[in-house]
C-alpha cells in the first residue's frame, strides 16, 4: 500500500511535468482536499485536487530542510 505524502504550507515540491514556463518547482500555499501552489518560476498561483497531485510529485523538499541548506551559503 503506498503511503499518502504528508504536505505542509512553505514545503517545495518537485512536479513530474514542467509547467508551461519551463519550471517544476512550487512552493505549497494551502492544504486540504486542494493544494494551492505558486510556480517558483513565473510564480502563477494553481489549485489541484490532492489527489492528482500527488500521483504528480517526484518530490518533497520539506520547509525545515530548505531552510537548513540556505543558511550555510
Amino acid at each position: 500500500m503506498k503511503q499518502i505524502p504528508i504536505l505542509r504550507v512553505g514545503d517545495l515540491l518537485e512536479l513530474k511535468k514542467p509547467h508551461p514556463c519551463g519550471g517544476n518547482k512550487f512552493r505549497v500555499v494551502r492544504v486540504g482536499s486542494q493544494v494551492r501552489m505558486i510556480c517558483l518560476t513565473c510564480e502563477h498561483d494553481m489549485t489541484l485536487d490532492r489527489i492528482k497531485l500527488e500521483k504528480a510529485i517526484r518530490q518533497i523538499l520539506p520547509f525545515a530542510e530548505e531552510k537548513k541548506g540556505t543558511e550555510n551559503q
